[in-house]
């Protein structure tokens, strides 16, 4: 893939602690490391993130979470001197994710207030089930979230809710605590001070079914779980919903404007349907949607989805192949613009694995170092913090700390 992309990474010379574990906590860890910062992930001794012990499919996804960090084995739960060693970190820090249990943090003497002052510069994210509230101190994971806030039942069909098929509460939440992030060391550029920043779980659930809390608002009527409100009408457009094709693939196909129709129409020789004053324009066709979308079904049953998807690329018309997650690594608009980064996996093996879904023409992404094996740079970064080798094999000897 050609590009102009030579500069610098946008947040190089920044440096950002992680105290995180499986999704949320990583998925922040990684926006700062792809985007340049120094990412380095403080990890238990022995263990390190849960996720690194994994079943095989699981454990791979810290290879996608992990990339582009460093990492540190140092003992915060059992020695005063592993938290006298984070201390020190903290003062050479930008930013700290805490995407532990509420209190965890406290509760070792290294909660933000304690780190604050240490570095009153430091930009404090935590990521957490809840906001400061009555629930805060609740567990909470990201399927909870989708069951208490909403999501898991505008999913599923009434009765039985179902999990968004990704992590998207952990992900989200992570992306809005780093926007926040973002705009807090902006802030901190001309008052020099931090700041704590909390994200929560729930709340982040919350913001994502708002357009049905504007429903509510606008009508009054109760939710509705979008499998029982028939795909268009959930939207308001008359052609808006998966049509099965001969060969059995389903293609998507989203007719959102009169243009959309006229296009469409003539794609397929539908000459009735375009000169029919009842679907003139949107509103009527969706008040037509009792027939409508099962005339356009049995018409799609006549072509293979090659074949459609042909025609509505032509005719300008929106429409998406059904795929599975698996099928994306042989999509070639993906592959051609370079979105996969070559990812060495846990046994050995390698994986096309999603940058961030982002580009700019003035610096380019990529794998500047693969996921680390737990402790990989304990030495290097006890090092850079003025520590001579003797002390620092001193710290392993007592378990301080661990190196790999």
């Amino acid at each position: 893939m050609s590009t102009n992309a030579t500069g610098a990474l946008p947040l190089d010379g920044l440096r950002v602690l992680e105290l995180g574990h499986i999704v949320a906590g990583p998925s922040a860890g990684l926006l700062f490391a792809d985007l340049g910062a120094d990412v380095i992930k403080v990890e238990r001794p022995g263990e390190g993130d849960q996720s690194r012990g994994m079943p095989a499919g699981t454990a791979a996804n810290f290879h996608f979470l992990n990339r582009n960090k460093r990492s540190i084995a140092l003992d915060l739960k059992g020695s005063s001197a592993g938290r006298e060693l984070f201390l020190r970190l903290v003062a050479t820090a930008d930013v700290v994710i805490d995407n532990f249990a509420h209190g965890a943090v406290e509760a070792l003497g290294l909660g933000y207030d304690v780190l604050a002052g240490v570095n009153p510069r430091v930009i404090y994210l935590a990521l957490k089930g809840f906001l400061p509230g009555p629930y805060e101190a609740r567990p909470l994971l990201d399927e909870l979230a989708q069951m208490s806030a909403g999501l898991a039942f505008m999913t599923g069909p009434r009765g039985q809710p179902l999990r968004a098929g990704a992590s998207v509460v952990d992900v989200g939440a992570a992306a809005y605590g780093v926007i926040a992030v973002l705009a807090a060391l902006q802030q901190r550029a001309r008052t020099g001070r931090g700041q704590k920043i909390t994200s929560g779980l729930y709340e982040t659930t919350v913001f994502l079914v708002g357009q049905w809390l504007a429903s509510y608002a606008a009508t009054g009527e109760a939710s509705v779980p979008m499998p029982e409100i028939l795909q268009g009408t959930r939207m308001g457009w008359g052609i808006y919903q998966l049509f099965e094709a001969a060969d059995g693939e389903q293609v998507f196909i989203g007719v959102t404007s009169n243009g959309h129709w006229e296009r469409f129409c003539t794609a397929f020789g539908l000459d009735d349907l375009l000169a029919d004053d009842r679907l003139s324009d949107n509103g009527k066709r969706v008040a037509a949607r009792s027939w409508l979308p099962a005339r356009v079904a049995e018409e799609m049953r006549r072509y293979p989805s090659g074949e459609i998807c042909e025609r509505l690329e032509r005719a300008r018309v929106p429409w998406a192949p059904l795929r599975r997650p698996d099928q994306l690594v042989d999509d070639p608009h993906l592959n051609a613009a370079g979105q996969f980064v070559d990812t060495p996996l846990p046994g050995g093996g390698r994986g096309k694995l999603p940058k961030l879904p982002v580009r700019s023409t003035a610096f380019e992404m990529g794998l500047r170092r693969p996921a680390p094996e737990l402790g990989e740079h304990t030495r290097e970064i006890l090092e850079e913090l003025g520590l001579e080798p003797v002390e620092i094999d001193a710290l392993e000897a007592r378990k301080v700390i661990a190196t790999s």
